[in-house]
């Protein structure tokens, strides 16, 4: 037995046969410290609903239960995962919903709202499977109602897509999801997770963001930054009154006052903001 009296996550797996599967992007994090120190990130879960994307066999699940969680709504589309899961739920009784489904038809404001009716916070909490996390995480960023139904976000992704998400304008990794989230969010990478520490392990590091929604983001029309973004980083390489020339090039440069010679890399949130707002 394992410490929350369940099986051990190997023998869970052996069981019911959940070999990871590539197709779903599938890596499956079994160990205990590292689950644990996910949930420790998240941070006070007593009175919180945690929504899971890709729970998988159900190691996140426990250490988020065992550490306090008041709710889960975990989604997971793989079926072969949903025996092992109705166990946790049986072990957690009225804690944990499993909602069997594709994340990406997933409408969460709905679920976070017919989830708590206004008590305690909603926290997405997910080792997101590597196919979809960077896709999920645009749509939480860009959600049209701000502040958004989340109170935080704290999810595994490759370590290059996490160097994305906290880069800094003028860095390399500094790009559409950079603007994206240091727009509306407060980012920061907490932890990295070795390979070894999966099954099947990955060829890549991963690492864990904790992003935490600003209350007042610069006023900007979310559509319209992300058209804006995507033509300027369309072509990085080149100067923004070419990147830009299909919203109006130089023009609209100079109406946001910036020097159209510039590149995308180097424009701060701020600049993306007033850019998009010269539209």
């Amino acid at each position: 037995m394992s410490t929350d009296g369940l099986p051990p996550l190997r023998a869970v797996i052996e069981r019911h046969g959940l070999q990871a599967k590539k197709a779903l992007g599938q890596n499956f994090l079994l160990d205990l410290n590292l689950t644990g120190k996910v949930a420790r990130a998240a941070g006070d879960l007593t009175d919180a609903t945690v929504i899971e994307v890709g729970p998988g066999p159900g190691g996140l699940t426990r250490a988020l239960l065992s550490h306090g969680a008041a709710r889960i709504i975990a989604i997971e589309r793989d079926e072969r995962c949903l025996a092992a899961l109705a166990e946790v739920s049986d072990h957690y009784p009225g804690r944990l919903e499993i909602i069997a489904g594709d994340a990406l038809k997933t409408d969460f404001a709905a679920l976070a709202e017919g989830a708590h009716g206004g008590n305690g916070p909603v926290r997405i909490v997910a080792n997101l499977p590597y196919n979809i996390g960077t896709e999920l995480l645009i749509r939480w960023l860009t959600a049209a109602e701000w502040p958004p139904f989340y109170a935080s976000m704290t999810l595994m992704f490759q370590r290059e897509v996490a160097e994305r998400i906290v880069a800094r304008p003028g860095s390399d990794g500094y790009g559409r999801l950079g603007v994206l989230a240091g727009w509306r969010t407060e980012a920061k990478i907490v932890f990295d997770v070795p390979p070894q520490a999966f099954t099947p392990p990955p060829k890549v590091v991963s690492s864990v963001v904790h992003l935490v929604p600003r209350a007042n983001p610069l006023p900007a029309e979310v559509k319209k930054l992300g058209r804006v973004t995507e033509a300027a980083f369309g072509q990085r390489r080149k100067m923004l009154r070419q990147s830009v020339k299909s919203l109006g090039g130089e023009a609209l440069l100079s109406r946001a006052g910036i020097d159209p010679t510039r590149r995308a890399e180097t424009l701060s949130v701020e600049e993306f903001v007033r850019l998009t707002n010269a539209v």
